[in-house]
């Protein structure tokens, strides 16, 4: 039977899994992103809550965690365009905890971009936060990785493969997203596993669609419904604590969408 999973932290099943791991999510201040921290977090993980502009959310998320359990939780601003970025926040993580056990490559820009209006400045946005942040945070990542035997997690998407109309540019920055999570499942082995979760419609973007353009997407998911944040993290869950022989692997959680005709 269906059950509705909109549900926070204080409904979520708190473990063990991660107790003594440190987890980065870019992108973690709202939406999705908090999603994940917060079911990282009720595994027993330390958490660092990366954003670019939501500091107000990001700090209310970490005091809403540090409640719960005392220096369990950080936050860290970066704009993930700027490549010095990228060693500070992994600088910045390690001062935090002393190490890195998991990787959540989450932040991302998604907006239109039909071919005849499409600009250099768009290619580089969305290509830098789907495709060049997340690799170059890898290799940031890397070293401390290795020495923990840790893991990478993607946020993939489904318009990597299926392409979504007048939004080619964020669907091949996305197709690049996926290749990175296979390629470097290989060349990280076998000391880190690097995977993919990939989201069909979870959330809806405020103010982005109208609820007829809605429609006719829940129409072309044979589930009839959207994913919704709590079942891509609990993909996300299944990424970091699963078997640990599961690498350069992508899950879809789109209720079936990528198989629909």
């Amino acid at each position: 039977m269906y059950r509705d999973r909109t549900t926070e932290e204080s409904d979520l099943r708190h473990t063990t899994e991660l107790r003594g791991k440190t987890a980065l999510v870019t992108g973690g201040a709202a939406r999705l992103g908090a999603s994940i921290v917060r079911h990282l977090h009720a595994a027993g993980a330390r958490v660092v809550i990366h954003y670019r502009n939501s500091a107000a959310p990001a700090a209310a998320l970490r005091d809403e965690l540090l409640a719960i359990r005392e220096n369990s939780a950080t936050t860290a601003q970066a704009d993930l365009n700027d490549p010095l970025s990228w060693s500070c926040l992994i600088e910045d993580t390690l001062g935090f905890a002393g190490g890195l056990d998991v990787l959540i490559n989450n932040a991302s820009s998604y907006y239109p971009t039909p071919l005849d209006e499409a600009t250099t400045a768009h290619w580089d946005d969305l290509f830098g936060s789907n495709a060049r942040a997340p690799f170059f945070l890898c290799q940031a990542a890397a070293p401390e990785l290795r020495k923990t035997k840790g893991c990478i997690v993607n946020l993939v998407d489904i318009y990597a493969e299926r392409p979504h109309a007048d939004h080619p540019v964020y669907c091949m920055a996305k197709a690049a997203n996926a290749m990175m999570v296979k390629a470097l499942a290989r060349d990280l082995a076998p000391e880190v596993r690097v995977n993919g979760v990939s989201p069909g419609a979870a959330l809806w973007p405020e103010g982005y669609m109208a609820d007829a353009a809605k429609r006719e997407i829940l129409k072309r998911i044979p589930m009839g419904r959207p994913a919704g944040a709590q079942q891509i993290a609990e993909a996300v869950m299944f990424m970091v604590t699963g078997p640990d022989c599961v690498t350069g692997q992508i899950l879809a959680v789109d209720g079936g969408r990528s198989v629909q005709q």
